[in-house]
């Protein structure tokens, strides 16, 4: 690591900086870049002059990222003490990129910090543009699930996905495998809502020839299928209770035996699993056993709702658009686009998807306008509408009940402001004024 007496080198400054493939920069405690590698200023066009703050460069920020509404790695090292970690989108010379940064504090003779090292590593699971397949976002609840799955997919802990149906539980949990170390084995999905009493075993443990009517041979269950690799139970939360025995026996003893044989075999898989249920409730409840869950929740993940990441729609909308009509140039007309960020999506992104597919059937050109959306989508505007128009209030209570239905779908204040025709100062006063 290097140390406060080779800061004073500038070759050696260079020559540390640049041992990293990835870029890394040098900082002092006001946020000016003191040095950077050469994959930093490839990648940032950045030129060396010591005079630009790192925000400048990488956000195109007049201030730190936790004043723009980012948490900021910098400000997070001086609290701490510690190296911290942020997953940020960066502007790079191939467009906006998620980032994966670390910050760790350099000392001087007393102890204190006095500059920090900053790395940076892209993130390759998920993208900041339309893309036909995989995960795409760039709102700051996309970003906090990108942190969890970066911090996680390097072990071999238990993930539980908790969230509504269509936010992307299976896509999610590929992302986790294909980061992992266990990349090169096979992701096995199951879905467990599917699985009857008699087919669980069979199914995910095998069976040999003769076990039962109708094995005539012997079959390979999904556990074995999924050696070396990712096993994802999806539902998990709508297996009875009687089989989740069954995959908790599984779980203590890491081996099990096909239907019908006596050989125990090994079980070498990740297990993630996925549920639309509050399965802490079914414990309490008594649906769900308490000690599978304490086995299958070791690192628990909150997959966000459509409605908490509508600064995303525009991005999934093309997205969804490249996938299926991938040879037309569609474009999405301004009154279309604020009724589809308006509405609440009780389906998330698989109804969204569904609404975005006949709308394109609707259109008889490439542009999707307003008429071409369900009605479904409407009734958020009509709501809003009723709300604030059915008797008469003043102008304050208007703009507050205003402001009130506007932060429930921007998560991200400065976007918000900006929309808005406001600065975040004003902003935050308004929403203080409405609190007291």
């Amino acid at each position: 690591m290097i140390n406060i007496k080779d800061i004073q080198q500038k070759t050696f400054v260079n020559e540390f900086l640049n041992s990293y493939s990835d870029p890394a920069i040098l900082l002092d405690r006001d946020y000016h870049i003191v040095a950077a590698n050469s994959a930093y200023q490839a990648q940032y066009a950045y030129e060396e002059d010591g005079k630009k703050h790192c925000y400048e460069v990488s956000h195109h920020y007049t201030k730190p990222c936790d004043l723009a509404g980012e948490t900021c790695p910098l400000k997070e090292c001086l609290s701490s003490n510690e190296t911290e970690r942020s997953l940020h989108v960066h502007h790079t010379e191939f467009g906006a990129e998620h980032v994966d940064v670390q910050l760790s504090p350099i000392r001087d003779e007393d102890g204190e910090i006095a500059y920090f090292l900053e790395t940076m590593s892209p993130i390759k699971c998920a993208s900041t543009q339309p893309q036909s397949e995989g995960m795409v976002g760039r709102s700051i609840a996309f970003n906090t699930l990108l942190e969890l799955i970066q911090r996680v997919a390097c072990s071999d802990v238990s993930v539980l996905l908790q969230g509504e149906s269509g936010t992307g539980k299976e896509l999610v949990a590929e992302a986790i495998h294909k980061a992992s170390n266990r990349s090169k084995g096979p992701f096995v999905p199951v879905d467990c809502s599917g699985l009857t009493e008699s087919l669980f075993e069979s199914e995910l443990f095998g069976h040999e020839k003769g076990a039962f009517t109708g094995a005539q041979s012997r079959k390979i269950g999904l556990v074995e299928a999924a050696s070396g690799g990712t096993l994802f139970l999806d539902e998990t939360g709508d297996i009875p209770k009687n089989l989740q025995t069954k995959l908790l026996r599984l779980l203590e003893t890491g081996s099990f035996r096909r239907v019908g044989g006596v050989e125990s075999l090994k079980a070498n898989f990740r297990l993630i699993t996925a549920t639309h249920c509050n399965l802490r409730e079914m414990v309490e409840a008594g649906d769900f056993r308490k000690d599978l869950y304490y086995r299958i929740s070791a690192f628990p993940v909150h997959l966000p709702a459509l409605r908490e990441r509508v600064e995303d729609i525009p991005l999934l909308i093309n997205s969804i658009l490249k996938r299926y009509y991938g040879e037309i140039n569609f474009t999405v007309e301004d009154d279309a686009m604020k009724q589809l960020q308006a509405y609440q999506y009780p389906g998330n992104i698989r109804e969204l998807g569904n609404i975005i597919q006949r709308a394109a059937l609707m259109a008889d050109g490439d542009v999707i306008k307003a008429q071409h959306l369900p009605e479904e989508c409407c009734s958020d505007l009509d709501e809003g509408d009723k709300t604030c128009f059915s008797k008469l209030v003043t102008l304050k209570e208007l703009e507050q009940k205003y402001l009130l239905w506007a932060v429930t779908r921007y998560q991200n204040k400065a976007e918000l402001a900006k929309n808005l025709g406001i600065s975040e100062r004003t902003l935050y006063r308004k929403l203080e004024s409405i609190e007291h």
